[in-house]
């Protein structure tokens, strides 16, 4: 079944995630390929994570395809205006990729081409609803599709930025938009992650879309630490900083954390699967869902 099936049908599902090369071979994309082949249901692809030129989010979604994996094909706003998209949008739906999660993307600053100009022409919560519009057979301009797409609409929430009431909101509208599954950043605080998930449940949003919970194992105290002080909005737990620091093996230390957060979030009611994020650590995706038990 496809991820758009099993979500519909209640079930837990795992997603996983990979950067492209910074190249054009398509064969480090088979490669990371065989990590996730029969382990998870969909792999998401960035698109230029960081700012940094790397191999289509698209091309590679087609080479996963290819490789029997479901691919879902991340979309920045950032270097692309609404024509662009919604060509980009096209050319993949004819490739056969339907998953797509829109995002508002990096700022160039931050990547290997500050100079660059970002396009941003569409928000976020415009480029779902530009989606959906697609989906209903209409682009931006009101002309017709004579073949409307059929993509699954997925967006990025993060539970631990500040303003939480804000967050919320923004959650809501990307829902009302036509976002189908929500993948969020990296689950690091169990407590304050519970309590979003419990004023997204008052707010009824968990049964008009899936939440896809992050899961990113670490090998080190340092990776916490960077974390902790250089991404915005998150939030990691006095406890497993200290585990780390005390971890006479922290890799090993890293996945036993990422099993019990897993295992924490599987009794959550409203989070309707996981989204691993091995950022650099793509094999270790299987012993992962191995231990987790998925």
């Amino acid at each position: 079944m496809s991820l758009r099936e099993k979500i519909a049908r209640g079930e837990f599902v795992v997603c996983a995630e990979m950067g492209p090369p910074q190249s054009c071979d398509a064969d480090v994309i088979r490669k990371k390929a065989a990590y996730f082949k029969g382990v998870v249901d969909a792999v998401n692809i960035t698109d230029n994570q960081t700012a940094i030129v790397r191999l289509s989010s698209i091309a590679a979604g087609k080479v996963l395809l290819e490789e029997g994996i479901e691919p879902i094909i991340q979309m920045t706003c950032r270097d692309r205006n609404r024509i662009a998209m919604q060509s980009d949008l096209l050319g993949a739906a004819a490739l056969g990729i339907e998953n797509v999660l829109c995002l508002t993307g990096d700022h160039q600053r931050f990547g290997d081409h500050p100079e660059a100009r970002g396009v941003f022409d569409l928000d976020s919560i415009q480029f779902i609803a530009t989606l959906a519009q697609m989906n209903a057979g209409t682009l931006l301009s009101g002309g017709t599709l004579k073949k409307a797409p059929h993509f699954f609409i997925g967006a990025a929430a993060n539970p631990c930025a500040e303003p939480v009431e804000m967050r919320l909101i923004r959650l809501e509208k990307k829902v009302r938009a036509g976002a189908a599954f929500i993948q969020t950043q990296p689950v690091f605080d169990l407590e304050r992650f519970s309590t979003w998930m419990e004023m997204v449940r008052e707010r009824g949003l968990h049964e008009k879309t899936a939440i896809l919970a992050g899961i990113l194992p670490v090998k080190s105290a340092k990776a916490l630490e960077y974390m902790k002080a250089e991404v915005p909005g998150m939030r990691i737990c006095s406890d497993f900083l200290t585990r780390m620091h005390n971890a006479a093996a922290p890799q090993e230390e890293g996945v036993r954390m990422a099993v019990e957060i897993i295992g924490a979030l599987r009794e959550m009611k409203g989070v309707a699967g996981i989204h691993i994020m091995p950022v650099m650590w793509e094999s270790i995706t299987p012993e992962i869902v191995r231990q987790a038990g998925l």
